[in-house]
């Protein structure tokens, strides 16, 4: 062993015993050996005489990196040398008189390795240099296995490497390809097509490993060389008789058969080719005996050929090719059926994606014949087959753990495809999908216990998607079979029902039908039993019960007044569950989502909130839900100070999940009947309200119950009206006390809420608030840009910029509902010069559009509600001159010059307009003084000419507003294009 194969060794250790120092010598000396003119020479004597693996593999990397980097810059000598050598050795030939590289018996990796650098030389060589290279190793085949090996895998190599369109190619790489395969076309292909056909029949007793690598090959090729090479009375009888006769061989014949009917033609051509080959000889065999891994085998062919042909049905004209096209492929579907049901299809094949287009043929077909009908309940039991889950996963998706979730959102995916073509089917055969479905339901319903759980969820997951495809009306008349099936399903307890999946897709399919017992309210007693007793909402899987919760409020909404006669029913049944929300041991529960069991309070108070119910019934059912919940949080709030460390964090949760109980259930009580008609429920409510108000006084900085408590306070401003007022005062002051910057954008969104439906009432209390609001914003919130660049993206610099958009959206509703006068109170005029710069800067520079439009329309009402018609009294001193001077040249001019306003944005053209707009209003109400000085000092900053100064005085003078957006967006173009973005402002 000599110091080369020493270091080669030492590089390609991996057992972690030699030192990084010694690696890196070894590297180097390899890296030096290398750049040595003679290392082709070096390489080829080490495939001779050296046995080591490591070192055979180095060697041939070596010799595919010279001549892929530096082959234009080797000597011709030295080309010939490698081409010579490494092509005896691909021959099992002597490189010279006596040395013979035995690298054809090494393992497979070293003879890929091996074809690939030949596979480089072709690409550099091929056909210009070496033209017969294809051609001399064909005369050598005839030395047996070990060179035919060799020359499949040259051939899979440079269909990897250079040909196949599955990977991606470089532009040099697809020139170079396209040169390969017309010469090979021209010159040798039908050559390698006879050794294919004598290797195979030669060898395919003998050596079948050999013919299936050859059956690969040649599968890789038949997509871009003659088919008539392949299709002829030579080749395809010996693919038939392989796939019929040969078990080892079947496989590999059936691929090249499956890239026969693949190639891409035009479709009178595939549609001969397809009729020529007689692939129903293949099929019988499947009707026949099943053979489970014959059809394995030829499983890929099967559904190809059918997906083949359903394309020819589809692009053909003549109707009788069409026939023909559907005669074949009905002679295929029972097959491909049958693989769809119990094979593993490649995933090339969509499953869904065939069945559907198949069914799309229907679609114009009316009536299906018999056959067609037969064939729509196959593809219903092949959708059934596929969205049965696998039994072996059945605990880990009761329990949901890591694997059981993956699985069902695998199957979920799964089956939001399914699910259009389950639609399309019964479109196309509503009788024959509800007459399966039915069958499926009974069928589950008595399957053995083994299966009886995926049978049972599969068949009502099918009833539950079949209602995707029904309307409403259908549904609600039970058309069809659908007055036998609802009935069935809602009064039958399967015996799976423990099972989480088995409740929750149940629960789903009841309530997807439930406009059917809207309309047919005898079968009320028995959904509801199904909601409230253990299939439901008593279920022992949480997730199970949270869910039923959340699908019975759907159901109170939809049946609500047909509810009455059983409030008492369901009010005793939901007594427990009531309970157990507020209990520790379920405020404690991590849980997700929307589904946090507050539902069943909001589905409470839908019943109970109707105008049906009688009043002292009404002041009864919610005396018994709230007095309960008040006392508990009382009894906290007043023993908050001896909670211990350890005690405080349940307590509050308990506190946070009393809040959200209440404020669900007062979603069932409107704002007319605790007001107006009955305004003894209104007094519960405030009285609620007191209370929890309490919690921003004991608990001023928990977060999550400062934001329960501000949730409610909206809810009460809906249900409450306008009779909330004595209780915002202290709310909103306490809310106000304890908030942090991110915290204040919620406290924001309260107050639009407040004025939004108030309007001026809310005038006095906003008035009170505002001065706090400002001040403690315009300290966090900078009067211009955010800092930008690396290090800037914090969560602070985040929360401040939210509360920024969030001010904009506050100064927005207050100036667009008549309360701009807020703003010049005598608390709030300090803040005014803060406010006016801060929309100044935002209006022109924004990057958001939608914001600098909101912050123009502030301007423009604050014009005109502050500014009389020209030589009026002045209300605001200073106000006007700041429009005219600063506002008018920097927004309505300036910052439309800038190249970053796109015209052919929308939001700029809304934006736009609204600043047209404001030019409009200004000279309405400043007169001449706004117009002289927008043209003698805006304009000839922007070197405006005259005959265009003179049009836009014209234009803002008119009454065509259009007119003037019109004008004044082509001035603009037309400065912009003057000043080529030279212009400088602000």
């Amino acid at each position: 062993m000599d110091d080369l194969e020493k270091a080669i060794l030492i590089l390609f250790d991996v057992s972690g015993s030699l030192d990084d120092e010694l690696k890196k010598k070894a590297k180097d000396y390899c890296d030096d050996i290398k750049e040595k003119p003679s290392i082709c020479s070096i390489c080829i004597k080490k495939l001779c005489f050296s046995s080591l693996l490591e070192v055979q593999f180095w060697c041939l990397q070596t010799l595919q990196d010279v001549i892929r980097i530096r082959y234009a810059s080797v000597s011709q000598d030295e080309k010939f040398f490698i081409r010579k050598s490494v092509f005896s050795i691909a021959c099992s030939e002597p490189i010279d008189d006596k040395n013979v590289a035995r690298l054809l018996e090494s393992p497979a990796y070293i003879k890929n390795k091996f074809a690939q650098v030949l596979v480089t030389l072709i690409y550099f060589e091929y056909p210009l240099i070496w033209s017969s290279v294809f051609f001399d190793f064909l005369s050598h085949l005839s030395k047996g296995a070990v060179v035919i090996d060799m020359f499949c895998r040259i051939l899979n190599v440079l269909d990897d490497e250079l040909i196949s369109l599955d990977y991606t190619r470089s532009s040099e790489e697809m020139v170079a390809a396209g040169r390969i395969k017309d010469a090979m076309r021209q010159q040798c292909v039908p050559q390698i097509v006879r050794v294919w056909y004598d290797i195979v029949s030669l060898y395919r007793n003998s050596d079948q490993e050999l013919c299936t690598s050859v059956l690969e090959s040649m599968r890789r090729y038949i997509s871009w060389i003659d088919i008539g090479l392949i299709v002829n009375d030579a080749f395809i009888p010996l693919l038939f008789d392989l796939i019929l006769v040969s078990e080892h061989l079947r496989g590999a014949a059936a691929a090249c058969l499956l890239a026969v009917v693949s190639k891409r033609m035009e479709p009178q051509s595939k549609f001969l080719l397809l009729q020529s080959l007689q692939i129903s000889r293949v099929f019988g065999l499947i009707a026949d005996d099943g053979d489970s891994d014959f059809i394995s085998s030829i499983s890929g062919l099967l559904s190809g050929y059918a997906a083949e042909v359903l394309e020819c049905f589809k692009r053909l004209n003549s109707a009788e090719e069409k026939g023909i096209s559907m005669e074949l492929l009905n002679e295929v579907l029972p097959s491909v059926f049958y693989v769809m049901q119990n094979c593993e299809v490649d995933a090339p094949f969509s499953i869904v994606q065939f069945l559907s287009a198949y069914v799309g043929t229907m679609k114009s077909l009316s009536p299906l014949s018999e056959k067609q009908l037969h064939n729509v309940g196959r593809i219903l039991e092949v959708i059934h087959t596929h969205i049965r889950y696998d039994p072996t996963y059945r605990n880990n998706l009761d329990v949901l753990d890591k694997i059981g979730k993956e699985e069902e959102d695998r199957m979920a995916e799964f089956r939001r495809d399914i699910l259009v073509l389950l639609r399309s089917v019964s479109r196309v055969a509503p009788d024959v999908t509800q007459i399966f479905i039915r069958n499926s339901i009974v069928s589950a319903v008595a399957s053995p216990p083994d299966r009886n759980v995926e049978e049972v969820e599969a068949a009502l997951y099918l009833f539950y998607a079949l209602g995707e495809s029904i309307s409403d009306e259908s549904i609600r008349t039970g058309s069809g079979l659908l007055s036998e099936l609802v009935p069935t399903i809602i009064s039958t307890r399967f015996p799976c029902h423990s099972n989480r999946l088995v409740a929750l897709v149940y629960l789903e399919a009841v309530t997807r039908y439930m406009k059917f017992v809207q309309e047919n309210a005898k079968y009320i007693p028995i959904v509801l039993a199904a909601y409230l007793d253990e299939r439901g909402i008593h279920h022992p899987k949480i997730d199970v019960s949270l869910r039923a919760s959340y699908l019975f409020m759907r159901v109170v909404k939809l049946l609500k007044m047909k509810l009455v006669p059983f409030i008492e029913t369901i009010l005793q049944s939901l007594q427990d569950t009531v309970a157990r929300f507020t209990s520790m041991d379920y405020a404690s529960k991590d849980l997700l989502g929307s589904e946090d069991g507050s539902h069943i309070f909001e589905a409470i108070g839908l019943l109970i909130g109707m105008e049906d119910v009688p009043l002292e019934k009404q002041s009864d059912y919610l005396t018994t839900l709230l007095t309960p919940l008040c006392q508990q949080v009382d009894e906290l709030l007043k023993n908050a100070k001896l909670l211990s460390p350890e005690e405080a964090p349940e307590k509050i949760a308990i506190i946070q999940q009393i809040i959200m109980a209440i404020n669900s259930l007062s979603k069932g009580f409107s704002e007319r009947l605790v007001t107006a008609s009955r305004p003894a429920i209104g007094l519960m409510f405030k009285q609620t309200l007191d209370i929890l108000l309490q919690v921003l006084v004991v608990f001023p900085k928990i977060e999550p119950l400062r934001n329960k408590v501000m949730s409610f306070i909206h809810r009460m401003v809906e249900t409450l009206g306008a009779s909330v007022f004595p209780y915002l005062p202290k709310a909103l002051e306490q809310l106000l006390a304890e908030t942090e910057p991110k915290e204040m954008v919620s406290f924001l969104l309260l107050l639009n809420q407040l004025i939004c439906k108030f309007n001026t009432l809310f005038h006095d209390i906003l008035e009170e608030v505002f001065p706090a609001i400002a001040g403690m914003i315009f300290n966090v919130v900078p009067r211009d840009a955010f800092p930008s660049g690396p290090g800037t993206n914090t969560e602070e610099i985040r929360e401040l910029q939210e509360l920024q958009r969030t001010l904009y959206t506050f100064l927005h509703v207050i100036a667009t509902h008549n309360l701009s006068s807020i703003f010049l109170s005598p608390k709030s005029r300090g803040y005014l010069d803060s406010i006016m710069q801060l929309l100044l800067y935002t209006s022109c520079n924004h990057r958001d559009n939608l914001v600098r439009k909101a912050c123009v329309q502030i301007f423009i009402i604050l014009i005109n509600d502050w500014c009389t018609r020209p030589h009026g009294e002045e209300k605001v001193p200073g106000f006007q001159k700041f429009m005219i001077e600063v506002f008018a040249t920097n927004c309505c001019l300036y910052s439309l010059l800038d190249k970053s306003f796109e015209f052919h944005d929308a939001n700029t053209l809304v934006l736009f307009g609204e600043i047209v707009l404001a030019q409009k209003v200004m000279y309405e109400k400043f007169g001449d003084e706004f117009l002289i000085h927008f043209v003698s000092k805006g304009f000839p900053a922007a070197r405006c000419p005259q005959d265009l100064v003179a049009q836009y005085c014209q234009k803002l003078q008119g009454s065509d507003i259009k007119a003037l957006k019109s004008f004044y967006q082509s001035l603009i173009e037309n400065l912009r294009m003057q000043q080529n973005g030279s212009l400088v402002f602000r």
